[in-house]
């Protein structure tokens, strides 16, 4: 059976960010074959892992499902979404489900529906680590038993396997956990038998909508052609084009290579693409190559067993500024001297960090010599074991750090506070843990699915 094009229309570059409702007609005239887009990823932290919730408000993500869906009613194809939530945990699956159930009663319509676990047992990570079946990724260092138990949750993330058995069920709608980004993308060609090089480079140009083109934004959206050799990309916006220098660029994007890129089950290699104009606002890609190695899944794990307090002044002394690393140094042993004594706790039991924001609070490095800056943000960070702790001591240091001079002596001044009371309890603070790959006998042996025939009805498989 000769091979036939497959055409995937990606909406957004994140469920939630902003479909813009003018593009759906003109993609659904291109005649894709499905809809398939990321909704989530680790750059906002570790917090929407460790308590399940989403970056996007509800509201945002269920106007973006709706249009899709409705554009799903026209066409009659599926929709892939990957890392359904945010973070992609079992509680982000289930909270995108709430909304698309929700959209599809008001729009009249019952979509088979399937879910895609990617959580994980900590009991099968502890044998997986034993058997020596877990790698650690810098910079992290060995995992171990204690580790695994301080996360709150922990995913891993899915290769396009999950999607296959998805759409072999039958599935309208599939709700991904934490999925690659590419692999959601790739997954409909590649179970539709289009080349792995090309189906894999394409979900990588395509993970962040239309980035790559000249809209230059994750809220426009993208529409890919995967050939028999080949891949295409065309923006979905009519004002913007692709360009042969932006889609070769994107490949070096949350990238350090910028000829391979490493997914679970391989590495796209793109040390032979090439990239050239089709017309004015289309790319095509050839070239590219899909290098197999043994089967990993990387795994995500988020912690929030510490806490915070923090402290926030503005400061315009024309002194302070032109001597900001004398007055960092001075005010830090204060502070930390000040915790120790009021608290009684050891220093390894506490952590005060002092950033410098318009000095040095981004980079962590020094200006340029003779750079003063015009005023500087001092925020004030305490981390303890508990609340309790952290509250206790920022209120022990409130007197310092508002109202320190640059050397004792000097008329004590009283630096700009933005809020009342000036020490704000964040709560606890949330980390990643684990930033490590597990390998797998099977693509599916760490995945769960749940199909669901209607409302009511549901099935796990």
């Amino acid at each position: 059976m000769a091979y036939e094009n497959v055409r995937i229309y990606v909406p957004v570059g994140s469920l939630g960010s902003g479909i813009p409702e003018d593009e759906i007609d003109y993609a659904l005239a291109m005649n894709p074959q499905a809809i398939s887009l990321d909704a989530g990823s680790t750059d906002s932290g570790a917090a929407y892992l460790a308590t399940g919730k989403s970056k996007n408000d509800r509201n945002s993500v269920k106007h973006d499902l709706e249009l899709i869906m409705g554009a799903q009613i026209k066409a009659g194809i599926p929709i892939l979404i990957g890392s359904s939530g945010q973070a992609g945990g079992d509680i982000n699956v289930d909270w995108t489900l709430d909304i698309v159930q929700e959209v599809a009663r008001e729009l009249g319509y019952s979509p088979k529906i399937a879910l895609l676990y990617s959580e994980q047992d900590p009991a099968v990570l502890k044998r997986k680590l034993a058997d020596g079946k877990v790698q650690a990724l810098a910079p992290m260092g060995e995992l171990d038993d204690a580790t695994i138990d301080r996360c709150l949750h922990i995913v891993a993330l899915m290769g396009p396997e999950p999607y296959f058995k998805a759409l072999d069920a039958g599935a309208d709608i599939i709700i991904g956990g934490r999925s690659s980004d590419p692999a959601v993308i790739a997954a409909f060609a590649l179970w539709k038998g289009a080349p792995a090089g090309p189906s894999w480079h394409a979900g990588k140009i395509a993970e962040c909508g239309g980035q790559a083109t000249t809209a230059c934004t994750g809220q426009r959206g993208v529409f890919l052609e995967i050939g028999p050799d080949w891949f295409e990309v065309e923006p979905v916006d009519p004002d913007s084009q692709a360009l042969p220098e932006g889609i070769s660029g994107h490949l070096l994007y949350e990238n350090k290579n910028p000829w391979l890129l490493t997914e679970p089950g391989g590495q796209v290699d793109v040390t032979e693409s090439d990239y050239v104009s089709v017309s004015d606002r289309r790319v095509r890609v050839t070239g590219t190559k899909w290098l197999p190695t043994p089967y990993t899944m990387k795994l995500e794990g988020a912690a929030g067993d510490l806490f915070q307090t923090i402290m926030i002044v503005g400061i315009h002394d024309p002194l302070v500024l032109n001597n900001a690393d004398e007055f960092h140094e001075m005010m830090s042993k204060h502070l930390n001297e000040r915790a120790a004594k009021s608290s009684g706790l050891s220093p390894d039991e506490f952590n005060i960090s002092l950033r410098f924001y318009g000095y040095n609070g981004v980079s962590g490095r020094k200006p340029p010599a003779g750079s003063v800056p015009l005023e500087i943000g001092v925020m004030c960070v305490v981390t303890a074991k508990t609340q309790e702790q952290a509250s206790q001591i920022a209120k022990a240091c409130n007197p310092y750090f508002f109202h320190m001079p640059l050397r004792l002596g000097m008329e004590m001044p009283s630096w700009g506070l933005p809020f009342t009371p000036g020490d704000i309890d964040r709560g606890p603070v949330y980390q990643f843990l684990l930033n490590h790959v597990v390998q797998v006998d099977d693509p599916l042996e760490l995945v769960r699915m749940k199909l669901l025939f209607s409302q009511k009805e549901a099935v796990n498989a």
